[in-house]
């Protein structure tokens, strides 16, 4: 009887287990919570956790976009950047071509202009100039509308001596060549020299411009004048000595200049001499 039982339990499986206390036994899983299993978590714990973990991902989401909005700024602003330093404008600046020479800085009188024109350029506009320009192949020159003598000194000379300052084709050779032709002219004294009170402001303007060649411009109308009108320059020279004195610093214009005093001292006599000596000691006469 006790064997037929123990046979029974064998088949059933039900074999005796021993039991240790406080070790949970073989069969019992509720310790095992680790195991492949998770544990059962409040349902406002688990909301929190939920909305903890979205805030990361939003906030991880927003500085990916914003790292990439700057990566894309940034590669737009230098492909810009070479861009502009390839453009064909900028490559010509650095080769220039040999016809920028004859028409230096040329006017597009189809672009839009960035400011108003000057006063001299607004009064060629309107053809307040007696002249106009004639295109060469080598050289241009000016083609008077009436013979130039016949012309009134006031105000043109003195609108052509406000020219000097342009800094654009074609009012820089219009101004330069006008003014000199003008002073060619028979009767050039008795008309230039009512004038000068007026004039050498003007020329002053030039000659204290920054641009080099609106100075050298202006150096060469005032040589210009000088030869026309004397010794009647020199109640007027101080006011010019000065800008030249300081130009003298600089080495390029340090022969023109020397030159130009020269001139001044040789059409203008002793009276001349001793006020360049006053505001430029370091000058040698001719006469050394």
């Amino acid at each position: 009887m006790r064997l037929t039982s123990l046979r029974g339990a064998a088949r059933s499986g039900d074999r005796a287990k021993p039991h240790f206390p406080g070790i949970p036994a073989a069969g019992d899983r509720s310790g095992e919570v680790g195991r492949g299993r998770r544990a059962k978590v409040p349902p406002g714990v688990g909301a929190g956790v939920r909305v903890a973990a979205g805030e990361r991902r939003g906030s991880c989401d927003q500085r990916t976009s914003s790292s990439m909005q700057i990566k894309h700024r940034t590669t737009v602003q230098q492909s810009n950047s070479s861009s502009s330093t390839s453009s064909p404008e900028t490559a010509r600046k650095v080769h220039p071509r040999p016809s920028d020479k004859l028409n230096p800085k040329t006017i597009n009188p189809f672009g839009e202009q960035s400011r108003a024109p000057s006063a001299f350029a607004a009064i060629y506009s309107k053809g307040g100039i007696p002249c106009r320009l004639v295109h060469g192949s080598v050289k241009h020159r000016l083609q008077w509308e009436c013979p130039p003598e016949n012309l009134p000194f006031d105000p043109l000379l003195i609108t052509l001596a406000e020219g000097l300052r342009e800094t654009k084709h074609p009012y820089t050779f219009v101004s330069k060549e006008g003014f000199r032709e003008l002073l060619l002219v028979q009767g050039a004294l008795e008309k230039a020299v009512p004038l000068l009170p007026r004039l050498i402001p003007v020329l002053k303007a030039a000659l204290v411009h920054m641009d080099d060649e609106v100075f050298a411009r202006g150096l060469n109308a005032l040589v210009q004048l000088s030869i026309v009108v004397g010794p009647s320059l020199n109640d007027h020279l101080k006011h010019l000595l000065t800008s030249l004195s300081k130009r003298l610093r600089d080495k390029k214009f340090k022969e023109p200049i020397t030159s130009a005093l020269q001139k001044l001292e040789q059409h203008g006599g002793n009276g001349s001499l001793i006020i360049i000596k006053s505001k430029i000691p370091t000058y040698c006469s001719i006469c050394c």
